[in-house]
């Protein structure tokens, strides 16, 4: 090799063929829509603080510890983050050589008929090197730019994980929320049950003594009976919602009923949060990880249309006799370089660059959505916290207006002014305001959850 080529080929080791990576400019607003501060958030302290400020319950916190301690889904996606770290170590395993130390013996014995001397001959041979092989020498970053890709992927899998715990503490609350939603709701239908079946004693007491008829007594039996039906679907409702619970905290969870509005209401967030926030969303970091491993793809598959060098190398000792492996002029050794030009592969170097190159599209693609999917979430979430709490104020406010005009017309029934329909219509709508309070309270409280795994990765 020239003097001259040799210092221009060490220059060129290591080099990469990688298009120069640029992050796709975000495809969103700069600001949330509808957006109700405009003030500047302050950019020293987190835009949510750690699950534990957050969700403050101490009974919520258990939940929480528990399942990211037992739940099976989170173990997996441990798993898979191990894996791509060990991928990861095999891929940047190649950009070094292999140091390998051997011992053989070879035997082997020739026939007369092939002997060139026309007469059997019996050859043995031992032999121990330390030996280099198939060492490739990595002018065009071909290596590189795979181990770029593998830790790229190792590092997508590390944030994917993130993610997923994000939204594990998340869906663990909502979770809660919904069953302690179901088992006041239960109560609440059960004591109605109760109290109407009360009143169809009453009134069949009424009847006997002819202060009451039978379609009075019809209408407070048919009640009484809607009554039950709907406290067993709500049972069976709570079940299922406690059964969720278990499956997401991977173990049995203690449960302690609590009334929703007595729960410790998640921590408010800062006013004024940027859209761009949402950049340090692990979601949107594991989607640029594919992007850069895509990108240095490229950096590979165009390596392969340039020659490759391959070192193989040994050195050691050679003797035809075991004993004779260590003597004075036993050494040995043996260098083989190889140089290997790509000349027709019928369009297999060609069809992997384009696939490369497909691919970062593909991967461009998805960083740009991944971005606008958290940008619609979090503006759902916002406009849900908002339009939610007025939602239930009104509800909650229905609720105590209903409850009064029960009262009422309970007081006048026993006077004897008001009639049985009027009661069970007032009962009735009691009820019904008495549940969609209690529902738009859980609405809330989990649209506060959400909004809290929407933004929490940009801590």
């Amino acid at each position: 090799m020239s003097k001259r080529l040799l210092p221009l080929l060490v220059l060129l080791a290591g080099c990469s063929l990688a298009p120069d990576y640029r992050r796709p400019a975000a495809p969103i607003p700069g600001t949330w829509p509808d957006a109700t501060d405009a003030t500047p958030a302050v950019t020293d302290k987190k835009p949510v603080p750690d699950w534990r400020a957050y969700f403050v319950d101490p009974q919520l916190q258990a939940l929480i510890v528990a399942a990211l301690e037992h739940n099976r889904d989170m173990r997996i996606a441990l798993a898979r983050v191990e894996e791509a770290r060990a991928l990861a170590g095999v891929a940047r395993a190649d950009r070094f050589p292999t140091v390998e130390l051997a011992a053989q013996r070879a035997a082997s014995l020739t026939p007369a008929d092939l002997s060139a001397t026309g007469r059997q001959l019996e050859a043995q041979r031992y032999d121990t090197y330390l030996g280099v092989t198939g060492f490739e020498l990595d002018f065009w970053g071909r290596v590189k730019n795979l181990d770029e890709a593998a830790r790229a992927g190792f590092l997508a899998s590390d944030y994917a994980a993130r993610a997923f715990r994000l939204s594990l503490v998340a869906d663990v609350a909502g979770a809660w929320f919904s069953w302690q939603e179901l088992e006041e709701r239960a109560a609440l239908a059960a004591a109605t049950a109760r109290s109407r079946g009360e009143t169809v004693g009453l009134i069949a007491k009424r009847r006997e003594v002819g202060l009451a008829g039978d379609l009075d007594y019809l209408a407070a039996d048919g009640a009484y009976q809607s009554a039950r039906a709907e406290a067993a679907n709500l049972a069976r409702q709570r079940a299922a919602a406690a059964n969720a619970l278990r499956l997401l905290v991977g173990a049995e969870p203690v449960l302690k009923a609590q009334a929703l509005s007595a729960l410790a209401t998640p921590a408010e967030l800062p006013p004024g949060l940027p859209s761009d926030v949402l950049l340090a969303r692990p979601d949107v970091i594991a989607a640029e990880q594919k992007l850069l491993a895509a990108n240095a793809n490229i950096g590979a598959a165009r390596a392969a249309f340039l020659p490759r060098i391959l070192l193989t190398a040994a050195a050691g000792t050679a003797s035809r006799a075991l004993a004779g492996l260590f003597e004075a002029g036993s050494g040995a050794w043996s260098f083989t370089p190889l140089l290997k030009l790509p000349l027709f592969d019928a369009g297999r170097s060609q069809g992997n660059l384009d696939l490369a190159v497909a691919r970062r599209d593909i991967a461009v693609a998805e960083y740009e959505k991944a971005i606008q999917q958290a940008f619609r979430e979090v503006a759902d979430m916002l406009a849900a916290r908002r339009y939610y709490g007025e939602q239930m104020a009104a509800f909650e406010a229905a609720a105590r207006a209903q409850d009064e005009r029960a009262k009422r017309v309970e007081a006048r029934y026993l006077a004897g002014v008001s009639s049985q329909l009027e009661l069970l219509d007032a009962q009735r709508e009691l009820q019904s305001a008495q549940q969609s309070a209690l529902a738009s309270r859980r609405a809330w409280l989990a649209s506060m959850a959400s909004l809290y795994k929407a933004l929490a990765g940009a801590n």
